[in-house]
């Protein structure tokens, strides 16, 4: 799927993988993360947070101490993925990290 820009040049969708894969860099330490807001997790039982990983804008959401899915991601290019509980299993960029990576980035996350 294709959408057209501000200039009307088509760019593809924003895909869950490619979300994924910026997610994935943060674990490895190829990409910076840093907090853009939402509700210190540490002290709600539930959580949205925004981070800031180099341009890409991604809200998360955190239940219990556990990463449970990702809400939204706005790349640089201004391209966009939401999600949609619709959608098959598998298709949310937390889904579709290893078990490492998502522990990884938990721990990283509550160190924001």
């Amino acid at each position: 799927m294709t959408y057209k820009t501000g200039d009307n040049a088509l760019l593809p969708e924003l895909t869950a993988r490619e979300v994924c894969q910026a997610l994935r860099e943060v674990t490895f330490g190829r990409r910076t993360m840093s907090k853009v807001d939402g509700e210190p997790c540490t002290e709600m039982y539930a959580c949205h947070l925004t981070v800031d990983v180099e341009g890409w804008h991604i809200t998360l959401y955190s239940d219990c101490d556990t990463l449970n899915y990702c809400e939204e991601a706005l790349c640089p290019d201004g391209r966009r993925w939401a999600f949609d509980p619709g959608d098959r299993y598998g298709t949310d960029p937390v889904a579709l990290l290893s078990t490492w990576e998502n522990q990884t980035l938990e721990r990283m996350l509550k160190a924001l």
